[in-house]
């Protein structure tokens, strides 16, 4: 590819653009929230409980109702999965996690649509689905996802 002033001048307001994230209020709620999770004892002990109980749950559900620890081990997944849901600090960071994936979601949905309305943006958040346009879904539409 060749550097010309428009492509330049392209990659300067990209760069623009991410000093501008970097530096938002969501973005530093983000760094704070996430220091304070890896700050918190508490929190970091549910995590590790609930990341060994997932790989547990995971080779039960290999075998399905027929594991001897089937009930078990799905009951004690919800109980472990519960307590990770209602830590503060844990709920804290994804919010703010949540908060600046929209954003980026946002961002990049509106780069896209003033390029061309057809592009897709590959997005979880059903907003950008129903926005115009396919939802990242690579059918051009043909799913039925398109909204007009």
């Amino acid at each position: 590819m060749y550097a010309t002033l428009e492509t330049l001048q392209l990659m300067t307001d990209a760069e623009d653009i991410a000093k501008m994230i970097i530096t938002s209020e969501l973005a530093a709620e983000y760094r704070r929230t996430h220091k304070e999770l890896q700050q918190d004892l508490v929190a970091q002990e549910v995590i590790s409980r609930f990341v060994k109980m997932k790989d547990k749950y995971e080779e039960v559900q290999r075998f399905g109702k027929y594991h001897p620890d089937y009930k078990e081990t799905r009951k004690q997944m919800s109980e472990v999965k519960r307590e990770l849901q209602l830590n503060d600090k844990i709920s804290a960071f994804r919010k703010a996690e949540d908060d600046i994936q929209l954003l980026l979601d946002e961002i990049s949905w509106t780069i896209a649509q003033s390029v061309s309305p057809s592009i897709k943006v590959p997005s979880s958040n059903p907003f950008f689905a129903t926005s115009g346009g396919c939802g990242g879904c690579s059918t051009g539409g043909t799913c039925g996802c398109r909204t007009k």
